[in-house]
C-alpha cells in the first residue's frame, strides 16, 4: 500500500512539474533564416506555438527594441493574417548609409482573419529587418500573444545569462560576427585560388615548352638522318657507276 501511494504521489508530482514547465517549452521565439550578422540585414521568423487546448492564437504583437532601433522592417505576407507596422521618431539621431533616419519601427502586430493558430499547431511570421546594430550581441523582442478566449500572455521577461529561463521569456535574437570577416576569409580563399590557377597555368606553359622542345629535337634528328641517307645513297650510286666502268674496261681488254 505504501509503495503504491508513493508511486501515485510521484506520478502526480511529475504531471504537476510538466504542467508548470509547459509554457517555458512553448513560448514565442525568434530565429534567423541563415545568419543575422552585425551591421547587415536578415530575415527572421517569429515562431508562435499554441500550447492551449481550448483556444486559438488570434493575435501577436512584437515590440522592437528601442535601444537599438531598426529603420527597415518588412513583414512577409502570411495567409490568414493581417500585419500592421507601427513607426515612430527615433529617440536619438540615427543614420543609415549616410542618410538621416526620421522613422523607426517600434511594433509589428499580426491579427488573424480566420481561425488563427489552432491548438496543436504553430505559425511562423517572417520579417526582413536591418540594418542590425554593430555594437550589440543580441536583440530582445518583447511579444504579446492573445487567444480567442481573450487570454493574454506577455512574453516580456529578459533571460539573464547564468540564470534559469524565466516563466515567460522574451524572444531573443543572437547576432553573429560582422560579415566583413567572412568577406576577408573569402578574399583569402579567392587569392589562394588565383595563385593556384596561376601556378597551374605556369606548369602548363612549362609542359608546353617541354613538348615544343621535344618536337624541335625530333625534327632536327629527322633532318640529320635524312641528310645522312641522301649522302649514303649518293655514295652508293657513285660506287655503282665506278664498278660498272671497271667491268666494261675489263671486257674490252
Amino acid at each position: 500500500m505504501k509503495a503504491s501511494r508513493i508511486a501515485a504521489a510521484g506520478a502526480v508530482s511529475g504531471i504537476a512539474v510538466l504542467a508548470l514547465s509547459a509554457p517555458a517549452f512553448a513560448h514565442v521565439s525568434v530565429q534567423p533564416e541563415g545568419t543575422a550578422a552585425k551591421g547587415g540585414y536578415a530575415v527572421v521568423d517569429f515562431k508562435v506555438p499554441n500550447e492551449r487546448d481550448n483556444a486559438s492564437t488570434t493575435k501577436l504583437e512584437v515590440n522592437f527594441p528601442t535601444d537599438h532601433p531598426l529603420a527597415s522592417v518588412m513583414p512577409q505576407p502570411v495567409p490568414g493574417w493581417k500585419a500592421v507596422v507601427t513607426k515612430a521618431k527615433p529617440t536619438k539621431p540615427l543614420e543609415s548609409h549616410g542618410k538621416q533616419i526620421t522613422e523607426v519601427v517600434t511594433k509589428v502586430t499580426w491579427t488573424a482573419d480566420g481561425k488563427g493558430v489552432e491548438p496543436g499547431y504553430f505559425q511562423k511570421f517572417p520579417v526582413s529587418i536591418g540594418a542590425l546594430p554593430e555594437d550589440a550581441d543580441q536583440l530582445v523582442f518583447k511579444a504579446i500573444q492573445t487567444y480567442s478566449n481573450k487570454e493574454v500572455v506577455r512574453w516580456i521577461e529578459v533571460p539573464q545569462e547564468g540564470q534559469e529561463e524565466p516563466e515567460t521569456p522574451a524572444p531573443v535574437l543572437q547576432l553573429a560576427a560582422a560579415e566583413d570577416d567572412a568577406h576577408g576569409a573569402a578574399g583569402s580563399s579567392d587569392a589562394k585560388a588565383e595563385n593556384t590557377g596561376a601556378d597551374a597555368q605556369n606548369t602548363a606553359a612549362d609542359a608546353s615548352s617541354s613538348d615544343s622542345g621535344s618536337g624541335d629535337g625530333s625534327d632536327t634528328t629527322a633532318r640529320v638522318l635524312g641528310i645522312v641517307g641522301i649522302v649514303v645513297g649518293a655514295a652508293g650510286v657513285g660506287y655503282g657507276v665506278l664498278a660498272g666502268r671497271r667491268r666494261d674496261s675489263g671486257a674490252t681488254a
